[in-house]
């Protein structure tokens, strides 16, 4: 069978061949036996209602050694026989161009390249699925190819419960994932309620599509870094940066670094996963013994070289012997996947990565001991370098989060709402005040045509938009502007291509609209294909993070989600082709609400009527927010917003003078 036929057939009628594990591909953990003996009953009655009746009595036995094997029903049997990744728009069989284009992000999402766990269909993060089984995958794609453009797909948590009458404004795809009532989103609860297989945690940009590789946070870590050394009145070059983590999102920190110019560390438990990141060349160098890495590490800072290391080993011990050896971090952060660190996001030291596996499956409770344990070691360490000057930042992974829960010393003296902790998150002292209060955000995009052509170009007329734009831009904001067209214009010689032909920067409203406008006449006069828009989530409007994205929000209301649920229902109604709302995203199940959206550009005056419409909305709703609580930078950009559209009205703030609060 062809490609397409094989996505038109959806559930194959006859069962496929069983399909070998294999053993060279990086397949996720095991999960814990969290299932009663009734409730394993009730997951393969879920699982089976996916076939004919016919194929239980096969699939019944299979399944179940699925369940007890993994701890999850994967259905292994129906991965597909052809490679998956981003094909060009043209090669899906779809009445709909918007679903070809969805069809091929989901692609690119389980691309191997791309996926951490490609098996598993796993994007990044420990447990970032797009779906959770492949008879998801398979229905999903049947039903894209299907569609017309009066029908909308909702999907539930990675299950494509159908196609309904909508209209051509409407979306093409609603998404939610994992939204549990509040009193079931514990960690436990995903557990449970993933391991039935009625729900699912989709991440930030893994269950809505719009994952692009390890660019996405490239690019972020770049900003981030560049303003870590300017806060601490620094260049980058010849000082050190230390982090950990190099699988899914976080494998971006040391290209970062390299952008930036400084020397990182990066640590990581995973052999598989550092070797993939090394022949992708997001890292420069593999050691593996401490006093290799302490003699490599003083070599180049002597030498004040840019080149990114990879220690393959756990980082709390890297912590501890640049701390023995005098080795002084300029910054120092922690990417793992702590939002998740009771399945694989985090790892205990003093335990190779084979047995850490094995504790994790099999002994749960001792290993969640060791996890915390090693979160002690790892505060205590920092806190060492701190006080010979380090800076160093939560990194939104919820580190400081986990570490307080296990009992770490991260705790602020005087702590206040907003202000717990000891230290900041990245975002409370470098990307809330500098980029999302001016409306700067992670604006995205994928060449449909799949042609490295057609990305040159799109390249091209974004670096002209925000030289143009940048000429009257007010001061406030010239050096966000400065570094990102710094960044479109090394783009290409940094080859940051994993997958799709994507690209990202940080823009403001005026930056996405001019930009997607400039696309769109593009396609109109056929120099290019069609474009597909996204974001991150981790943006100025799309999420409610009160330890992450809203963390630098101190009126209280961080700890709300409106924001995140009026983004998604505004991007619908706006002419988003697709749009998602998750629980959970990278700090954690329970912690966030996650909105997100997809746009096709093809050159159209609809397309050109929906991109001014949404994207002047799905940022200014977060700005609004932030101004709302005071935010200083958040104000000027709103105020400016305002001058700039009549037709926005935004409450401002009445500001409180201190000292009339004083004498309470």
């Amino acid at each position: 069978m062809t490609f397409q036929d094989q996505i038109l057939e959806g559930i194959p009628e006859n069962l496929p061949q069983v399909k070998a594990y294999n053993p060279s591909v990086n397949h996720a953990p095991k999960r814990k036996d969290i299932l009663t003996l009734e409730e394993k009953k009730l997951a393969l009655k879920n699982a089976l209602r996916y076939f004919d009746k016919k194929h239980h009595e096969t699939l019944l036995p299979e399944f179940n050694n699925e369940l007890e094997t993994y701890g999850r029903i994967y259905m292994y049997r129906f991965r597909p026989d052809y490679k998956i990744y981003a094909r060009p728009i043209d090669e899906y069989p779809a009445k709909s161009k918007q679903a070809a284009a969805i069809m091929l992000m989901i692609q690119n999402n389980l691309d191997h390249a791309v996926a951490q766990h490609p098996h598993e269909l796993i994007t990044y993060g420990g447990n970032g699925a797009v779906f959770s089984n492949w008879a998801q995958y398979r229905l999903t794609m049947k039903y894209l190819a299907e569609m017309n453009d009066e029908q909308t797909l909702v999907v539930y948590s990675g299950h494509p419960m159908g196609l309904f009458p909508s209209h051509k404004d409407a979306p093409r795809v609603v998404v939610t994932n994992g939204m549990m009532i509040p009193n079931y989103s514990k960690p436990d609860d995903w557990e449970k309620f993933n391991a039935l297989g009625v729900t699912q945690y989709g991440q930030m940009t893994a269950g809505s599509y719009m994952y692009i590789g390890p660019q996405g946070i490239v690019h972020g870590t770049t900003i981030t870094v560049l303003n870590g050394f300017r806060k601490i009145n620094k260049e980058p070059k010849g000082n050190l940066f230390v982090t950990s983590g190099l699988g899914g999102m976080s494998g971006a920190q040391p290209k970062a670094g390299n952008i930036a110019g400084c020397i990182t560390v990066c640590a990581e438990v995973n052999p598989k996963i550092t070797q993939v990141r090394l022949d992708q060349g997001w890292i420069d160098e593999k050691i593996t013994d401490l006093n290799e890495l302490v003699t490599r590490v003083n070599k180049a800072k002597a030498e004040k070289e840019t080149i990114s290391i990879a220690y393959l080993g756990n980082i709390v011990d890297v912590w501890e012997k640049f701390d023995e050896e005098n080795i002084f971090i300029e910054l120092g952060s922690d990417q793992t996947s702590l939002h998740n660190p009771w399945a694989g996001g985090y790892y205990p030291t003093d335990m190779t990565f084979e047995a850490a596996n094995e504790m994790m499956a099999n002994n749960p409770e001792l290993f969640k001991e060791k996890v915390q344990e090693t979160l002690r070691r790892h505060a205590k360490a920092i806190n060492k370098h701190t006080t010979k000057g380090t800076y160093f930042f939560d990194y939104g992974n919820a580190f400081l989060l986990e570490a307080s829960r296990a009992g770490a010393d991260v705790m602020a003296k005087n702590p206040t709402i907003g202000k717990e902790f000891k230290y900041p998150s990245y975002v409370q002292d470098i990307m809330g005040p500098m980029c999302f209060d001016y409306g700067f955000g992670p604006f995205r995009w994928v060449c449909t045509s799949g042609n490295p052509d057609d990305l040159a170009k799109t390249d091209a007329l974004a670096c002209k938009v925000l030289e143009d734009i940048k000429k009257n831009s007010p001061e406030e904001i010239q050096q966000q502007m400065a570094d990102n067209i710094q960044w479109i214009k090394g783009a290409q010689e940094n080859k940051l291509v994993v997958g799709s032909q994507a690209r990202i920067l940080y823009a403001d409203a005026e930056g996405r609209m001019k930009i997607a406008e400039a696309f769109n006449d593009a396609i109109a006069k056929g120099d290019i294909g069609y474009v597909v828009l996204g974001r991150d989530h981790h943006d100025v409007s799309g999420t409610d993070s009160p330890y992450r994205e809203t963390s630098n929000i101190y009126d209280g209301s961080r700890f709300t989600a409106d924001m995140a649920i009026h983004n998604v229902v505004g991007d619908s109604f706006r002419g988003a082709t697709w749009v998602s709302i998750h629980n959970g995203g990278g700090v954690g199940w329970g912690e966030v609400i996650n909105g997100g959206f997809g746009m096709v550009l093809d050159g159209s005056k609809d397309a050109e009527r929906r991109l001014k419409s949404m994207l002047f909305w799905d940022v200014n709703n977060g700005i609004s927010r932030r101004s709302w609580a005071r935010n200083k930078e958040a104000i000027f950009a709103i105020k400016r917003a305002m001058e700039v559209e009549p037709n926005l009205k935004v409450t401002l703030p009445n500001l409180v003078n201190d000292s009339l609060l004083n004498s309470f």
